[in-house]
């Protein structure tokens, strides 16, 4: 949504990305320029605060497998956080990693508060000292994340040839305008079914085989949430396979064999359980995945049965319509939210009251695809909200009004995320609204919100602060108001 702004202005920053192409170059170079500070490298430890060079305040996690030697070769993942967690992130992937022997580095300084340039300079600083103080395979570079994260690690490639594949975590590709099988990548998305980007990383699926580009989509049954580490090593495991495709890597029988034999074993376990969409969706993502390495005529076969069965046929039909029913929705949402917005059309709070109560109703529906679809509504609604909140700030001009609107909206969608209340009862009181302030102060008590010293420290409430009315709603649900209440 607001992310394509942000893409879109890569598009128009030609001379940045000749820049960064040359940076990237020179940053892939074996033999590049060695940072000053001695680097004592430990093997199945995530190494943290590990400094780029001696002249910057930007530091990395770094992450080698237990069997890494200098000698050879080997596959490094560039994983992107947003919010500076170098060591947070490189924990969700170093099972994975372990097992199939890559190197992780992610930087500490990466953020999203910072420019587009800003974070691929900085992340090039890091690229720029891995692959010279490490063996890295020049043919096996590849990035990674989770949702913002995950749209920058999808946009490098587009930039810098030297990157072979991405693992995008819950981020379908940001803007398919820029691809192009000239610079071609794999592409390994994992997303959850309830996360309000499954259907966009579905659509990205079928634009991305149109566009030739090599891609796989893995689907699992969470939220909005990184993916268990066996998905991300199954990630990893594809790119490997691609690799040895392509002869990038040494092709091992035995390591095709056995990944081939444990995805059939998952599809006949689909099969058995009834669930033949899955079944069938996982066996198309097999066919792909080792066609350059097996014979996978067998395979096509099973996947015409599959098509003939008649319970996959009614279970398609069924996901079509709930995916049909979701967009129409969604579009709904869209229209109503952003006339809301310029009419500050309060009287609407009701109908989006009565939206949430139609969501939390799916939660009781028999089909787990209607219980999904629920929950990904919920999401893209609030994620929605969340886009529009970030345009108002981004204004020359905040339009004061239309945020408060949109924070009022997500007390109703996001009832447990008190920011947006306490947010409210702060303005409310910088313009002497003391009706609006006290409501919403119950309405924060009333769901579960104790910080009473927060509370008591909020801006612009000093004069609320002293009024009976908010001692006694203070009292009522937390206990002890700080002022003493003045009998009449």
């Amino acid at each position: 949504m607001a992310f394509e702004c942000l893409a879109g202005f890569l598009i128009q920053q030609i001379v940045m990305k000749q820049i960064l192409i040359f940076f990237f170059i020179l940053g892939f170079t074996p033999g590049g320029p060695i940072s000053a500070q001695q680097l004592k490298l430990r093997k199945g430890v995530i190494i943290d605060s590990l400094r780029v060079n001696d002249t910057l305040p930007e530091s990395f996690a770094l992450y080698l497998p237990t069997q890494f030697e200098k000698a050879g070769k080997w596959p490094v993942i560039f994983v992107f956080d947003m919010k500076g967690r170098g060591r947070q992130v490189l924990r969700m992937f170093r099972e994975a990693a372990e097992k199939q022997q890559y190197i992780l580095a992610a930087s500490n300084n990466t953020y999203d508060s910072l420019s587009l340039s800003q974070n691929i300079l900085i992340a090039n600083r890091v690229f720029t000292i891995v692959s010279a103080i490490l063996p890295v395979h020049r043919d096996r570079i590849y990035t990674s994340g989770f949702a913002s994260g995950a749209k920058i690690a999808a946009l490098v490639p587009t930039i810098v040839k030297q990157i072979d594949g991405v693992i995008s975590c819950g981020s379908a590709v940001p803007n398919t305008d820029i691809l192009s099988t000239k610079n071609s990548y794999h592409f390994v998305g994992i997303v959850g079914k309830q996360d309000f980007n499954y259907a966009e990383m579905l659509d990205a699926e079928e634009v991305l085989n149109k566009a030739k580009i090599p891609n796989n989509l893995l689907t699992f049954d969470g939220g909005q949430q990184w993916p268990e580490s066996d998905y991300l090593e199954r990630g990893m495991e594809i790119l490997t396979l691609a690799s040895m495709a392509k002869g990038n890597a040494e092709k091992d029988e035995d390591f095709i064999q056995k990944a081939l034999a444990r995805d059939m074993k998952e599809i006949e376990g689909l099969v058995e359980v009834k669930k033949m969409l899955d079944a069938y969706d996982m066996l198309e993502q097999v066919i792909t995945i080792y066609r350059p390495h097996r014979n996978v005529d067998s395979l096509l076969e099973l996947k015409k049965e599959l098509r003939k069965d008649k319970l996959f046929r009614s279970q398609r039909r069924t996901n079509n319509a709930i995916l049909f029913k979701e967009s129409f929705i969604k579009e709904d949402y869209k229209f109503n939210l952003l006339e809301d917005i310029s009419t500050l059309n309060y009287n609407n709070l009701g109908w989006w009251n009565y939206q949430m109560g139609e969501l939390a109703d799916y939660d009781k529906k028999p089909n787990p695809a209607e219980r999904q679809m629920g929950k990904r509504l919920k999401g893209y609604l609030n994620a929605l909200i969340e886009d529009n909140i970030d345009i108002e700030y981004a204004e020359p001009t905040v339009n004061t009004e239309a945020l408060s609107f949109l924070w009022m909206l997500k007390t109703i969608t996001d009832p447990k995320n008190y920011t947006y209340y306490l947010n409210i009862i702060s303005d409310s009181a910088f313009y002497e609204d003391f009706g609006t302030a006290l409501f919403y102060l119950e309405e924060l008590l009333k769901n579960g919100y104790k910080d009473k010293s927060q509370l008591y420290e909020l801006e612009h409430t000093a004069l609320l602060r002293i009024t009976p009315e908010f001692n006694e709603i203070v009292d009522k649900y937390l206990k002890d108001a700080r002022y003493d209440l003045i009998e009449e």
